[in-house]
């Protein structure tokens, strides 16, 4: 419990800051002042300023707004993809779950994060494409969760029941089988986010994410690696980002899974 609501609680921070990022920052993230280039941490820049004198608070701020709104398309839509892949086969079995499941078994044994960069690299550097690359490329785990949990709801005797009284498949699917089968796949959900948002950042920190000068995180510590030395604070603050947002992430998946994990839950009344 303590996690789930640490993890919320700081995620709900981050979201809104992200969301009130023109009401906190104190100055405009692509203005370039370059009088002030290169600044510390003072009262006027909080974080210091970059090497273009934007101040660096403020960019942190707005960066947010791309890295978590990147991550949560991406994990809305592999959310989509494995949950209609995976209950299908599972609901369906036979044929269509051995052809479906060698479909994710064939997409699994490449390395994940190379077909995004493949495919990023093919399709051009930009924000959609980035999101396009990721949901393509790891959907797979998502569907190999729900599958599972629909292979265990299924024998359920009111699943049973609704089938001999007749009830559409579409109908049992949607109203016994998804919402009884989907604890796992929020645990899941949560956790992958704090990968996905280490892709996002990691695919904008070699240039192939959000471009100039639209603020990114990742972006921001590709901009910082010549000056890791004279202004370390470049580098600190939106690796800073990063890890409280992958830390919040974490905590809240792994909270969902104590507070959803009946066996686990009865343990700790012991």
């Amino acid at each position: 419990m303590n996690k789930f609501v640490s993890g919320a609680l700081l995620l709900i921070l981050l979201i809104f800051l992200a969301l009130g990022a023109p009401l906190v920052s104190p100055a405009d993230p692509l203005a370039i002042n370059m009088a002030e280039r290169l600044q510390s941490v003072s009262m006027d820049h909080p974080m210091g300023t970059d090497q273009l004198g934007r101040d660096l608070f403020s960019r942190i701020l707005y960066a947010a707004r791309t890295s978590l709104s990147m991550t949560g398309i991406v994990m809305l839509l592999c959310v989509l993809i494995g949950m209609t892949v995976g209950c299908i086969a599972g609901f369906f079995g036979g044929t269509t779950d051995d052809l479906l499941m060698r479909l994710v078994d064939l997409l699994m044994s490449f390395p994940s994060f190379i077909i995004t960069i493949a495919i990023t690299g093919l399709l051009g550097s930009s924000v959609f494409n980035v999101i396009l690359a990721l949901s393509l490329t790891t959907w797979t785990g998502y569907a190999r969760i729900i599958r599972g949990s629909v292979l265990i709801v299924k024998e359920e005797l009111y699943v049973e029941a609704a089938m001999v009284m007749g009830r559409r498949r579409r109908h049992i699917i949607k109203d016994h089988i998804i919402p009884n089968a989907i604890s796992p796949l929020l645990v899941y959900a949560a956790i992958h986010s704090g990968h996905t948002i280490l892709a996002v950042t990691g695919l904008s920190f070699m240039g192939l994410g959000a471009q100039p000068p639209t603020p990114e995180w990742g972006g921001m510590l590709n901009e910082a690696s010549s000056f890791m030395g004279s202004q370390p604070n470049l580098f600190v603050f939106p690796g800073l980002a990063i890890m409280l947002t992958v830390l919040a992430f974490n905590l809240l998946g792994e909270g969902l899974r104590d507070l959803l994990d009946p066996n686990l839950r009865e343990m700790m009344k012991i």
